[in-house]
This record gives structure tokens, sequence and C-alpha cells, in this order.
């Protein structure tokens, strides 16, 4: 679809209504590719950032694309239904689910760096089987469970400080 299905709010906002589409299923949408075409520019500084808003909760960000990252595949991670959206008694909830679009300043937006966000999900990996070898070498079993003693997390986080005040190369082992 392209952005005349999409009802412009103002100059710089489009909002889709998820009702003409899936309903109340609207979270069975899981991720959303867009994409600036060849006739459509945006200044350096700018950028489309998509959003999406359930029910009667607040719109929560889930990418941009912009001149130097002109599609993307965005996963839709949609909020609770009749979250944390503070409403005035004259206010009503949104009756459907909606994607927004807007158009914004690159700097202001969050960076969803999928790069970045592998890095990070390598190292939180790496952490997790080091104290899991850790906890390993203390444990015990009890028929289908290990048992570790309580202060297991206090001991292991000690030692790993310890070891990253030592040898500042320690912790560059665990990035990729």
């Amino acid at each position: 679809m392209d952005i005349s299905t999409f009802a412009q709010i103002d100059t710089s906002h489009w909002i889709l209504d998820m009702n003409h589409f899936v309903g109340e299923a609207f979270d069975d949408i899981k991720e959303m590719c867009i994409f600036l075409l060849n006739g459509l520019s945006l200044p350096p500084d700018k950028a489309l950032a998509i959003y999406v808003q359930s029910p009667g909760s607040p719109f929560v960000y889930c990418g941009a694309v912009h001149v130097s990252r002109p599609s993307a595949v965005l996963n839709l991670n949609w909020p609770s239904p009749g979250g944390q959206m503070q409403l005035t008694a004259a206010d009503a909830p949104p009756l459907s689910a909606k994607i927004g679009v807007s158009v914004e300043d690159l700097i202001s937006l969050p960076s969803l760096d999928v790069t970045a966000q592998r890095k990070i999900e390598h190292l939180a990996l790496k952490v997790g089987e080091n104290l899991f070898n850790f906890m390993q070498s203390f444990c015990g079993v009890d028929g289908s469970r290990l048992v570790v003693p309580m202060d297991i997390l206090d001991r292991w986080f000690k030692k790993f400080q310890d070891r990253a005040k030592k040898d500042p190369d320690y912790l560059k082992g665990f990035v990729l």
C-alpha cells in the first residue's frame, strides 16, 4: 500500500486505522516494511518515523527511514491495549489500533541500530554463559535439579568485577 491509504492529519503526520485491515487482530501484524520511493525526497536531517498505538494506549516508536536508510523492516511492538494513556473526561480511548507516520528531525529519534542490538544481545549471552559456567563449578545435583550455594550470584559478580578492574581487555572478550 502507499501513503494514500493513510489519513493525512497535517503536513507531517499520517495515520493508518488498523480496523480497516484486520479489526481487533492488529497485534497479529508483527512487522512492517517501509521504504522511500525514488520520487520522494527528504532533507538529509529529516526522517519518516513509524509509531504504533493499541486501543487506549499511547503511540510507541518502532523505527524510521531516512535518506541514508531509505528502507527498513520494522518490528511492530504493540503496547498493551488500554495501557498508560492519561485521558480527560472529554476524551475517549481510540476505538482501534493505529500506525502513525511522522516527519521528524533525524537527530531527535532514538537509534534502533540492528547491529548494535545484536552486539548487546551477544554481550548478554556471553556474560550469561560466564555466569552459568561459574555456577556449574559449584553446583550439586538433587534429582533433576542443579543445586547451587545461595551466595553464588554475589560471588560470581565480585569475581567478574575484580577481573574487569584488573584486566581492562577482559570485557572486550565478550563483545563481537
